[in-house]
């Protein structure tokens, strides 16, 4: 008889869980592996050649399953001999190899013959087991994103009046409504020649009308005189001839037209643009470049905003470097130079990041940025799981925070959180410590809960076709790297948890329903902030 299973080897159990968790990863990786072992052609730029199509061996997805699954008790069993299951096929030279399998036998419960898909499901599945049938569930990835968004629209908003410089990036406080007519008088659209009446007309000596100068004379009909782009129009003029329209006779006296001339060419009438208090934006438009030229034309010398979020970064781990190279376990801090800036991108002002330890000194320092922080919202990198040095939780506990969202039902990031802390108008978001699943809780709770504090609308939904086959979840959503290519969105394939590479090369992230997603299937987009300006139209 073999013994009991041992606590630390369940799912339930932190140990388990984590082990389940590697599993999980190994598992969506081979899935990866298994799709891209056909004959599709990703985008030459990003992707290597694929693989030759060919059979895959399946004892490597039995593994994967068998490294999370519980040892069941009753009689010991033989492991099983080395190499394929029955009945399949060797693969073709050339093909490369699946993930890495963990060294072992394969797990009592999966029959021979068993699929790599069907292997593939066992391990997702193990994660999402609860041994006691209840404990913890996970918020559903639109939920979680829900909460965010209306947590960020409670504490009560903020507003400053600034000088139009330091408003760019913040959002309209107020609507913006013109303070003048746009254009505040008749001007000319184009250089060449304010005319009055039908062609030949006589030309008025002088330097002309000039942009900037005081209402010049009225034409008399029949007269013509020279009129520069910008400058305000004589009163009784028909329209304006541009120059190359027209020439003049041989002793530079009179002016004819070389087409036919309708009244009020080329003439930009008061108000054609907008009339004085006619509404320009809305409160919630964010301030960009364009929106500081509209201002200053309207007449604003400053603009009622709402500040940047004031953000902290706390980056969580003793086995991260900051400069050089990897080596003796060490490996170097990916997020502290994406997170800042991502943040930035997304509407905040980051105060600064700082790095703390597992030790209990590091649970002391996270313990004092929560209670004591400046910060609008706190974010903070690993330790959101339940290992012996994961410290938010207990930390959170003993701050007295209110845990509005804690786990959510999406792969790579579950483990991410959303807490009020206890003031209740701060906030801190927890990001899983894998780059690519940290990526994923920008996305799922960071972002909408900026959208909300800074008061600008949410996000616009829109969908987009994949070009490939997706493997997924069997319960979770999942949100893999895409190249967007103007029809289509083209899966990327390095979109392991810890890994960057394909959301450096990603336009967006594509929402992957639980089950996964057939290739021309219509999918939720979500563009990274450096592609999408968001905000919507307005106009």
């Amino acid at each position: 008889m073999s013994s009991a299973p041992s606590p630390e080897s369940l799912p339930g159990h932190p140990a388990g869980a984590a082990a389940a968790e590697h599993a999980l990863d190994d598992a969506l990786e081979f899935a990866s592996w298994l799709s891209r072992s056909g004959d599709r052609a990703a985008p030459e730029a990003l992707e290597a050649p694929e693989a030759a199509h060919g059979a895959i061996p399946v004892e490597g997805a039995a593994d994967l399953a068998a490294r999370a699954e519980p040892p069941a008790p009753g009689p010991s069993e033989p492991e099983s001999p080395a190499g394929p299951a029955p009945g399949s096929a060797a693969a073709p030279e050339g093909t490369p190899p699946p993930p890495a399998a963990p060294a072992g036998p394969a797990s009592p419960g999966t029959p021979p013959g068993t699929t790599a898909e069907q292997a593939l499901n066992e391990a997702l599945a193990l994660v999402t087991r609860n041994p006691d049938g209840g404990g913890h569930r996970p918020s559903a990835w639109t939920a979680a994103r829900g909460t965010a968004e209306r947590a960020g629209s409670c504490p009560p908003p903020r507003t400053h009046r600034v000088a139009l410089p330091d408003a760019l990036g913040e959002v309209l406080a107020e609507p913006l409504r013109a303070l003048t007519d746009l254009p505040s008088f008749d001007t000319s659209a184009m250089d060449g020649w304010a005319v009055a009446g039908p062609s030949p007309w006589t030309i008025r000596p002088g330097r002309g009308v000039l942009a900037g100068t005081d209402l010049p004379d009225p034409l008399a009909d029949g007269e013509a005189v020279r009129i520069a782009t910008g400058a305000r129009i004589p009163a009784d003029t028909t329209a304006v001839v541009r120059s190359e329209h027209a020439h003049t006779d041989a002793d530079g006296s009179r002016l004819y037209a070389d087409h036919t001339v309708t009244a009020g060419q080329d003439i930009r009438p008061r108000g054609q643009e907008c009339r004085a208090g006619d509404l320009l934006l809305p409160s919630g438009a964010r301030v960009t470049p364009a929106v500081l030229g509209l201002a200053a034309a309207a007449g604003y010398d400053e603009l009622v905003t709402r500040p940047r979020p004031r953000v902290e970064i706390l980056v969580l781990g003793d086995e991260l470097l900051t400069e050089g190279r990897p080596h003796d376990g060490l490996i170097r801090d990916a997020l502290s130079p994406m997170l800042g800036p991502w943040l930035a991108r997304l509407g905040a002002e980051v105060l600064g990041t700082r790095r703390l330890g597992d030790d209990p000194e590091g649970a002391e320092g996270l313990y004092r940025a929560v209670t004591g922080s400046a910060a609008d919202l706190i974010i903070t990198t690993g330790g959101t799981a339940s290992g012996p040095v994961d410290h938010v939780h207990p930390v959170l506990s003993r701050a007295g925070a209110d845990l509005l969202v804690d786990g959510v039902a999406v792969r790579p990031g579950h483990p991410m959180l959303l807490a009020r802390l206890a003031d209740g108008d701060r906030y801190l978001v927890g990001l899983p410590g894998n780059p690519l699943a940290a990526v994923s809780g920008l996305l799922t709770l960071a972002e909408p809960l900026l959208r909300g504090l800074t008061g600008a609308p949410p996000r616009t939904r829109w969908g987009a076709p994949v070009r490939d086959e997706v493997p997924g979840h069997p319960n979770d959503v999942r949100l893999v790297p895409v190249v967007l290519t103007g029809e289509e969105a083209v899966p990327l394939r390095y979109n392991g948890p810890a890994m960057l590479r394909g959301v450096a090369a990603a336009d967006a992230l594509a929402v992957i329903p639980p089950g996964g997603a057939r290739a021309g299937q219509e999918l939720e987009i979500l563009e990274l902030p450096w592609a999408a300006a968001g905000g919507g139209c307005f106009t």
